[in-house]
């Protein structure tokens, strides 16, 4: 039985999410502070938190960041905050879903056992070798020719996405929808950004490719530096 622990400050959302798990069979606790939320994912452990944004204490960007800073507990965030930016930012900054309210009981619960799917799967995953570039999903480190890339979370997950499918073109849509987990149009600059971040790790640039080639209106490509 999964436990998820819910943060969340108010009383009657917090008890509606709880009864809703509660019913679909999930283990729970609850904490309406930030502060009392990240005491509660240390100390007991949960195999997934559900986070408010607007907690009452700490902003839950801010306490994601410390979360992620201790523990990987795979972390839905639940909120009212519908701005594209702030989707964005909080998946790189380690969000593992997004959900805007109000939302229905069977779309979490949904959601909840995609993402205990992706972290809990028992499949060994072995790092991806694609000429000086290793990518290593368990330890998540990417190394080029040795040296270790200092890539922030989402950066790694592009990184890994594109390594799992070198030689292939992938398009920006794809990326939005498994790696920010956006299934919509519209933040392509998402995308470009986190590239333009990406490549300058790598020691090339658009104009001068060597691992992440653009295939003008398809999308972009990782292949070993002499199939560039």
């Amino acid at each position: 039985m999964p436990h998820v622990l819910v943060i969340e400050d108010d009383p009657q959302v917090r008890a509606a999410l709880l009864r809703a798990l509660d019913e679909r069979g999930y283990a729970t606790s609850s904490a309406g502070t930030g502060l009392a939320g990240l005491h509660s994912a240390v100390t007991d452990q949960p195999d997934l938190v559900v986070l408010d944004l607007g907690l009452p204490d700490i902003d839950g960007v801010e306490l994601l960041r410390m979360l992620r800073s201790v523990s990987a507990v795979p972390v839905i965030v639940v909120t009212a905050r519908d701005e594209e930016a702030e989707i964005v930012a909080t998946l790189d900054r380690g969000a593992d879903d997004y959900l805007v309210k109000p939302l229905g009981a069977a779309q979490l619960d949904a959601r909840i056992r995609a993402v205990l799917r992706r972290s809990t799967s028992d499949d060994p995953v072995s790092a991806v070798v694609v000429a000086g570039l290793v990518v290593d999903p368990a330890s998540r480190e990417a190394r080029l020719d040795g040296r270790l890339l200092d890539l922030a979370p989402k950066e790694f997950d592009l990184l890994r996405y594109l390594s799992e499918r070198a030689g292939q073109v992938v398009s920006k849509r794809e990326l939005l929808a498994e790696v920010w987990r956006l299934p919509y149009g519209g933040a392509d600059k998402t995308v470009d950004v986190h590239l333009s971040w990406l490549r300058r790790k790598l020691g090339e640039t658009a104009q001068q490719p060597r691992y992440l080639s653009t295939v003008r209106g398809v999308g972009v490509r990782l292949s070993a530096p002499e199939e560039s």
